[in-house]
C-alpha cells in the first residue's frame, strides 16, 4: 500500500505528522509531493519524519522535475519514504 502527501502552505511538522500517521496505518511507502515554493517545506517535513518521528524508515528515492502549468514551468519534487 502506498500513500501520497501533497505539500502546501502548512508548517512542516503538520506534514511530518501526516507521514507518521500513514506509516502507522500500515503503509509500506509514502510519497511526499511538492511544487514551487513548497519544495523546501517538503524537504523539511521529510527530514522531521525520518530523523525525529519514525524508526526503520528511510529515503528510498528522490525525483526532481519540471511541470508546465498555465504556460510557465514550475519545479517539482517527489520524495519516496519506505520502511526498511
Amino acid at each position: 500500500m502506498q500513500s501520497v502527501i501533497l505539500i502546501g502552505n502548512k508548517a512542516p511538522i503538520k506534514y511530518a505528522t501526516a507521514v507518521a500517521t500513514e506509516f502507522e496505518k500500515g503503509a509500506e511507502e509514502v510519497t511526499i509531493k511538492a511544487r514551487g515554493r513548497a519544495i523546501s517545506t517538503a524537504v523539511d517535513a521529510c527530514q522531521i519524519s525520518v530523523n525525529k518521528f519514525l524508526e526503520n524508515v528511510e529515503i528510498k528515492d528522490i525525483k526532481i522535475f519540471t511541470e508546465e502549468l498555465e504556460n510557465r514551468n514550475v519545479s517539482a519534487i517527489e520524495i519516496l519514504l519506505a520502511k526498511v
